[in-house]
């Protein structure tokens, strides 16, 4: 969900031209939900192999993440690890909602409405055990590092960027700039179309947010933005009635004792516990980075062999995938090759 900064952020559109050779951390959990979302037949069901396991997350990643590599991105992604306790509630009403979606789906399949099945199916998407792990073994195989987070993806990929390891953070909202990110991408995918909720399709393109950029045409400091996050609504709280991202913005501006502030709002959540999860939160300090070479004979077991991927189709992305590696190795960006 992520907290809704609004108009407030500057973001500046950028094309995929201008981030080859950049390398770019992906928050797993928020691409994969995206993938269990779209990645659907016309009724709503879920892509599957004939022993009906599901597959529309190892297409997506599949797909998209080749596709990326292909452009000249270098990828590492970031795995959500222990949710924070504060999180809880909110994920409970993430639950509920699908849950709700859930049933109405159920009266729509009897009904026989394609439309309103495929509506509510995407509101009902689930990311296993299972999935994360057999996400992680093609996404390895194809060469790309991936870090497990002790917590947050997104802290982790803040402090990945705050050591230079990456140069920014591909995620759908702006929660890792709280954590100290220097900056996010949004939209990074490659279809450059997205569906509204009225079923018409918009043209996207690349968004960068650059964290220090905001921080000063906002006039605020880093302490101060996830102060205004908070007055807002986060994950880990419910945001303040009658206040949005503008009222908020001002708040932090005319107050300096944030104590008295929210002590005066009557809030009923402890907002240093809040600021403490986005300023130190527990992040992996002892990662290594490192582009294995792609493992295209594990890739075609796990997407031919076990999930029944079209061979041919697989063999033409592994040809693109080789003409991305050598992009690489032409920018000295890492020494890719096929096993």
């Amino acid at each position: 969900m992520g907290v809704k900064l609004g108009k407030l952020i500057y973001r500046n559109e950028v094309t995929f031209e201008s981030l080859k050779g950049k390398t770019i951390a992906i928050d797993f959990s928020n691409s994969a939900y995206q993938f269990l979302s779209s990645i659907r037949q016309p009724d709503g069901t879920l892509l599957m192999d004939s022993n009906g396991n599901i597959t529309s997350h190892l297409m997506g990643t599949w797909t998209r993440f080749s596709n990326l590599i292909t452009k000249g991105v270098k990828l590492v992604v970031v795995l959500d690890g222990e949710m924070p306790e504060l999180k809880h509630q909110t994920s409970k009403e993430r639950q509920d909602k699908k849950q709700a979606a859930k049933e109405k789906f159920e009266e729509a399949k009897e009904s026989q409405d394609v439309e309103l099945m495929n509506m509510y199916a995407k509101q009902t998407s689930f990311l296993t055990k299972e999935m994360i792990q057999e996400s992680k073994e093609l996404m390895e195989s194809m060469g790309i590092p991936v870090i497990q987070a002790p917590a947050e993806a997104d802290a982790q990929m803040a402090f990945l960027s705050k050591n230079n390891d990456v140069w920014a953070a591909a995620t759908s909202d702006v929660d890792p700039l709280l954590h100290g990110c220097k900056r996010t991408i949004t939209n990074l995918t490659l279809s450059q179309r997205k569906k509204t909720r009225s079923g018409s399709t918009i043209k996207i393109n690349p968004e960068l947010i650059d964290l220090e950029e905001n921080l000063k045409k906002l006039n605020l400091t880093q302490k101060e933005l996830i102060i205004l996050a908070i007055l807002i609504g986060t994950d880990y709280n419910k945001g303040i009635h009658g206040i949005g991202p503008k009222k908020a913005l001002k708040l932090v501006k005319e107050n300096k004792d944030y104590d008295k502030m929210f002590q005066n709002l009557n809030i009923e959540f402890n907002w240093k516990e809040i600021y403490e999860l986005f300023d130190n939160m527990k992040v992996k300090k002892d990662y290594k980075l490192k582009w294995e070479k792609i493992n295209t004979k594990l890739i075609k077991e796990i997407l031919v062999e076990r999930h029944e991927f079209n061979e041919e189709r697989v063999n033409k992305v592994l040809e693109n995938l080789e003409q991305g590696t050598k992009s690489f190795e032409q920018t000295g960006l890492g020494d890719w090759a096929f096993k």
